[in-house]
């Protein structure tokens, strides 16, 4: 399948330039990291002949609505454990409206995935299992594509997670081309150290990574005051839209450690952009509050 996504310049404070990767072009709802990780996703679920697709996500997952719309454009069937008490919002209308069934389960029995699967699915044998947020293997080889796509060579690649699988997959990529390239992700999650132990089950060479694990500002879907208004101020100066729960987090830190001296002069720098805009939802009070 072609994709757009294109690689933009931008300049923001000490980011004199900084390069994008726009994955969150390639679809507005199957964006950015989640196109990626589902394509070999399906590929596999569709070779094995399973037809029904079951995933996990919170009420705000930017996968559950990616999940639901790639199922529905390709004729499968899908399900959603949704952690936590039963809720409506725009995320799961989406999903709904793509054909998603949800199970709301407890945050308790939501710890153990696959015996939520099980449970529910065990006598259907065209059930197929996709962890939350898509991690898998086949997530990684979607995801190690990116490098192959970049038109030149950076000295530095940013890239935020939560699950560490879009990480996992930069990493591979820039250890099987063996290019100079440091990776540095960004954890959006409290005592992100855990990332690195992710990243390894996919790929043990982790000499080229860096952890940047005091930029998650309060822990996963968590902000704050200071965090919105960066968000404010590069949306409206650059002209990209990021959301609260990765991107803002993402952009924050690399402009910070450019505003302390972390890279050379000449350093080039490439963040990606993994979409998941759809997430500026959950926080539309707060967002509201703060802009007036």
């Amino acid at each position: 399948m072609q994709i757009y996504s294109p690689v933009q310049a931008i300049h923001f404070e000490h980011l004199h330039p900084i390069w994008v990767k726009r994955d969150d072009l390639i679809d507005p709802y199957i964006s950015g990291n989640k196109w990626r990780k589902l394509q070999y996703i399906l590929a596999d679920a569709q070779q094995r002949g399973q037809k029904h697709l079951v995933t996990f996500g919170g009420a705000y997952s930017n996968h559950l609505v990616a999940t639901a719309a790639a199922a529905s454009r390709h004729g499968f069937q899908a399900t959603a454990f949704v952690r936590g008490e039963a809720v409506e919002n725009e995320m799961l209308l989406l999903c709904k409206l793509f054909g998603m069934q949800l199970i709301f389960v407890d945050r308790e029995s939501y710890q153990d995935k696959r015996s939520l699967f099980d449970k529910h699915f065990f006598h259907q044998e065209d059930a197929y299992f996709i962890d939350e947020g898509g991690a898998s293997a086949e997530a990684v080889r979607g995801c190690a594509a990116i490098i192959d796509e970049l038109p030149l060579a950076y000295d530095h690649i940013f890239c935020a997670a939560g699950t560490g699988t879009t990480a996992a997959g930069l990493l591979q990529g820039i250890n099987a081309q063996q290019l100079p390239t440091r990776l540095h992700v960004v954890p959006v999650l409290k005592n992100g150290d855990f990332i690195a132990d992710e990243i390894a089950k996919y790929e043990s060479n982790l000499n080229q990574l860096t952890l940047h694990t005091d930029y998650h500002f309060g822990g996963y879907a968590k902000t704050t005051p200071q965090l919105l208004k960066f968000m404010a101020a590069f949306v409206s100066q650059t002209g990209l839209l990021v959301d609260p729960v990765y991107t803002a987090k993402l952009f924050f830190a690399i402009n910070d450690l450019a505003g302390k001296g972390f890279f050379k002069k000449d350093d080039k720098i490439l963040a990606i952009h993994t979409g998941g805009l759809l997430g500026i939802w959950g926080m539309q009070e707060k967002l509201t509050q703060m802009l007036g």
